[in-house]
């Protein structure tokens, strides 16, 4: 039998699925740093005095330059006339040095510095962004937050740079062939971040009995250098592909204002470009606050200090649990033989039910919310063949838009009744969350791979770019949003914690999350109606979003 012979390694599947892992395990680690601080949202409250304003700001200001100073914009000419290698490395670059600020700025090394005092005393009025109300500071803001958005907002800028890259270079490797497939299983496994995210940064902050959230950040440095690694290999991979496909790297093809002209003028990047700020605004803000929403809505009790559920092998074991369920529920879907198939399927259901009950024993916010991506993972290799073979993209974000909204009316209004009902409330908490992981894998699978239908290819960087800047707007107004709006919709915590009769530490257990919950559940309704839309308008133009990728 003669070896099987590709003319170029984008025709050979093992070469072009090992560069989407590549890509994919960096915006894995970036991921995790993205939400680092979210599991220990208590924690910086009651260690670095961040109210929930002051977190929320800090949150906020990951997308601050991307939108206010046009850098995703710049991003996407980058990547046009500099190409995926270029803008790939220079991504991970910039969120590593913006993560190593964000370490520095809760280390016990700026605390007390003359660059503490220094931000004490500055940055508390920016004329024009004050007056605009979009500052991403304020009087009164703990220096330690000031500097952790800087930081952040360096971070904000390579990991949006570096999303828009990974789908150019997605495309570039797939375009004809299983895109959606492509695009679904790299979000599928970045997502695993959020997962592990939840996991591991309680796990270091309270690692020996000794609480410290900066050992939480530099777990995260440290993966953001392995990030960086991954974008390294790509970069050898790329280049070996032009050489083999004789194609010039994309800056041989000068960027024009008109490109952008052409990509504004089309109603279905709009409508796109709409749903995409609508749909993330009501999931990654969340992600940032959910942790704390569980902390408030169910009732935890800690396990005996001498158990093996409050030791730290707990926590290895389970993560180690988490990624068989997601190796397995991901493997299940491409086993050609049923039986291999059902019982890939069945080890991957058994184990997810084994792993919420390691959630529960441990009475941990954080490691039921780690089941987040695991059911996406699931279910991501379905929708995107699905969308590859079949179509059915606009039908896909319908469908995931009411889930978002059920999702998010649940936690306003049926968690809470559970309170007091341990079992009940974390079986509604599980159920809720997966769902919402379903939801939050349907619409990327459908969403960014309809991009290349709306815009000729040669400016499909600063397609990628614009929906990203549109979609950073959520991004930062509403992590400010829902900081502002848990303390104006619980003044008497607020006021309580000011007069010093409530700690810090049982302030940030004591909110009610129902205001913002149902704020995000309207985004899921203004979603829904773009969507419908979108169906509408893609069958009155012919734009194709229904119809499948591979020809």
């Amino acid at each position: 039998m003669t070896a099987q012979t590709f003319s170029t390694m984008r025709d050979n599947p093992a070469l072009r699925w090992t560069a989407l892992l590549l890509l994919a395990l960096a915006m894995f680690c970036a991921y995790i740093f993205m939400d680092i601080l979210s599991p220990i949202k208590d924690l910086m409250e009651s260690t670095r005095g961040w109210d929930s304003k002051a977190f929320g700001t800090m949150q906020g200001a990951e997308t601050f330059l991307n939108v206010f100073v046009f850098f995703l914009i710049f991003a996407g000419i980058i990547l046009d006339k500099m190409g995926v290698r270029f803008t790939a490395l220079l991504s991970g670059a910039i969120m590593l040095t913006g993560a190593c600020i964000e370490w520095y700025s809760i280390s016990e090394s700026f605390s007390g510095s003359g660059l503490e005092a220094w931000f004490d005393t500055h940055l508390n009025y920016i004329p024009g962004f004050d007056e605009l109300n979009i500052s991403p500071f304020y009087l009164g803001m703990p220096a330690s937050a000031k500097l952790a958005a800087i930081g952040f907002m360096l971070f904000g800028c390579g990991a949006e740079m570096g999303g828009i890259t990974v789908s150019r270079g997605i495309v570039k490797w797939f375009k004809g062939r299983e895109m959606a497939l492509a695009m679904g299983s790299e979000m599928a496994l970045a997502r695993l971040g959020v997962a592990t995210c939840m996991i591991f940064s309680p796990f270091f902050a309270k690692l020996g009995g000794n609480i410290d959230v900066t050992r939480s950040v530099a777990f995260g440095v440290v993966l953001l250098m392995i990030a960086l690694i991954m974008f390294i290999v790509y970069f050898f991979m790329d280049s070996k592909l032009d050489t083999q496909t004789g194609e010039a790297e994309e800056k041989d093809d000068p960027f024009k204002i008109s490109d952008i002209g052409s990509i504004l003028s089309s109603g279905g990047f709009w409508l796109v470009a709409l749903l995409c700020v609508l749909y993330y605004s009501a999931i990654f803000p969340f992600q940032k606050y959910a942790v704390n929403m569980l902390q408030c809505n169910l009732s935890f009790t800690a396990p005996d200090a001498a158990s093996f559920w409050a030791s730290n092998s707990v926590t290895i074991v389970q993560y180690i649990i988490m990624l068989i369920v997601a190796a397995t529920a991901f493997a299940s879907n491409f086993s050609s033989r049923k039986p291999i198939r059902y019982t890939l399927l069945s080890a991957s259901i058994i184990l997810l039910v084994t792993f919420c009950f390691m959630g529960y024993m441990r009475q941990s916010a954080e490691t039921i919310f780690a089941v987040f991506p695991l059911l996406a993972v699931g279910i991501t290799p379905i929708l995107g063949k699905t969308v590859d073979n079949k179509g059915k993209a606009a039908t896909m974000l319908v469908l995931g838009s009411l889930l978002l909204i059920a999702c998010h009316l649940t936690f306003a209004f049926i968690l809470p009744l559970f309170k007091g009902s341990a079992v009940g409330g974390t079986i509604v908490a599980y159920v809720t969350i997966l769902v919402l992981g379903a939801s939050f894998s349907l619409v990327p699978a459908a969403l960014w791979p309809s991009v290349p239908k709306l815009v000729d290819s040669k400016v499909i960087g600063s397609a990628y770019a614009l929906i990203f800047w549109i979609q950073n707007i959520g991004l930062w107004l509403f992590p400010l949003l829902i900081g502002n709006i848990l303390d104006s919709s619980n003044p008497e915590i607020v006021e309580a914690v000011k007069a010093g009769t409530m700690r810090p530490e049982v302030a940030a257990v004591s909110y009610d999350y129902t205001a913002p919950l149902i704020m995000l559940a309207f985004l899921g309704v203004a979603a829904l109606l773009i969507g419908l839309f979108l169906k509408f308008w893609d069958k009155k133009k012919g734009l194709g979003l229904e119809l499948p990728n591979i020809k």
